[in-house]
Parts: C-alpha cells; sequence; structure tokens
C-alpha cells in the first residue's frame, strides 16, 4: 500500500519502524502537504462569506493553487521513500560490472538529491499562498495560517537537509554545484517570507491580547 494511503496511525507506525524509509525526506514532504492543506482550509472558510467578499477571487486562486501543491508533495512523500530504496538497491547490485555499478548508484544519488529538492521548491511557493491566507483569509484563521507558516519551515529545511546529505556522493560537480546554490537560495527565500509571516501573527495575536 502508498504511504499516503495508509491512515495517520499506521503512517506513524511504518514511520517509526526499523527501516529506513520512509524518513526525513518524505516527512518533509508531508509537512508541506499539511500546510498547503491548511491555506486551502483557510480559503474555503472566506469563500461565500458576504463579509470577505473582496478577497473571494485571491481565495480561489489560494485554494487551487494550494490544493495543487498538496497533490504534488503527497507524490514527493512516496518518491523521497522510492528514491532512497533505489540508493540501497544499487549498492547491492554485484561487483563482477563495476562500471554498471557504479553508474546506476550515481543516477540512484541524483534521484535521492532532486526529489527533496522539488519538496524546497515547492515549500518555497507555499510560503507566498501562507502570505496570501494571512493577508487576505479570514481573519478568524490566524493561527490556522501561522501553523501553516511554521510547517513551511520544517518543510524546507528538511528538504534542505536531504538534498545536502546526498550532494558528496555525485560525482557531477555542474549538478551538485546547481542543487547547492539553489538550495541556499531557496532557503534564505523561504526564511525571509516566514519571518515577515510570524511578525504579522505576533503583532496581531498580541492585539488580541490587549
Amino acid at each position: 500500500m502508498r504511504l499516503t494511503e495508509l491512515s495517520v496511525k499506521d503512517f506513524l507506525a511504518t514511520l517509526s519502524g526499523d527501516s529506513p524509509a520512509p524518513g526525513g525526506g518524505s516527512v518533509s514532504a508531508l509537512a508541506g502537504a499539511l500546510s498547503a492543506a491548511l491555506c486551502t482550509m483557510v480559503a474555503r472558510l472566506t469563500l461565500g462569506k458576504e463579509k470577505y467578499g473582496g478577497a473571494w477571487q485571491a481565495m480561489e486562486r489560494l485554494r487551487d493553487e494550494a490544493d495543487s501543491l498538496c497533490s504534488t508533495l503527497l507524490k514527493l512523500v512516496e518518491e523521497d521513500s522510492s528514491a532512497y530504496n533505489r540508493v540501497v538497491e544499487a549498492f547491492r547490485m554485484p561487483k563482477d560490472n563495476p562500471g554498471a555499478r557504479q553508474e546506476a548508484i550515481q543516477s540512484a544519488y541524483r534521484e535521492a538529491a532532486s526529489v527533496p529538492m522539488e519538496t524546497l521548491r515547492a515549500a518555497s511557493g507555499l510560503a507566498g499562498l501562507v502570505k496570501t491566507a494571512l493577508d487576505q483569509g479570514n481573519p478568524n484563521c490566524l493561527t490556522d495560517a501561522g501553523v501553516a507558516a511554521q510547517l513551511v519551515r520544517a518543510a524546507a529545511t528538511g528538504a534542505a537537509y536531504n538534498v545536502r546529505i546526498n550532494l558528496p556522493a555525485i560525482k557531477d560537480r555542474d549538478f551538485t554545484s546547481k542543487l547547492a546554490t539553489e538550495t541556499s537560495e531557496l532557503l534564505d527565500r523561504v526564511e525571509a517570507s516566514l519571518k515577515e509571516i510570524e511578525t504579522i501573527v505576533k503583532d496581531r495575536l498580541e492585539r488580541d491580547d490587549a
């Protein structure tokens, strides 16, 4: 059965087992999917309410974009686990054909770095959606948007870890340099967006407490 078809309880049981896959990469993608789902929830809790009518168009876009990213990230939950397993399979290949074995290992490592890179790219896109949810969504969903932001951070940071851990094993320096640079740039972009979001959430919570 696919990981994303498991119940929450069964997914956690699988995750906590003695197999290294699924692991941190799949969990990072899942964190992103949860963030996207929260954004969609905010959009749907805003649409149809007359007093937020001015935001409906933005919320329709938010709903559709967040739904799309959620689907992408759920696929990445599966793909990250599969990518790890392909690395293991490559190392288990017979050593009587070292060229073919090394080629398979390199291909598997490139995939193992590329999948979390896709998760990081998706998380980067999510940061903007969270900001839209916060700025134009139902204000009663303030903390939902705030939690979505924290999940973006978990998804992005975790994905970056999983990109970086695979790069030293890859011999293609152009490939590794490109991924390393993009990883740093996307993390910086995500962190800047999240700092802004966190300031807004904190200010609104403090205003509500006053």
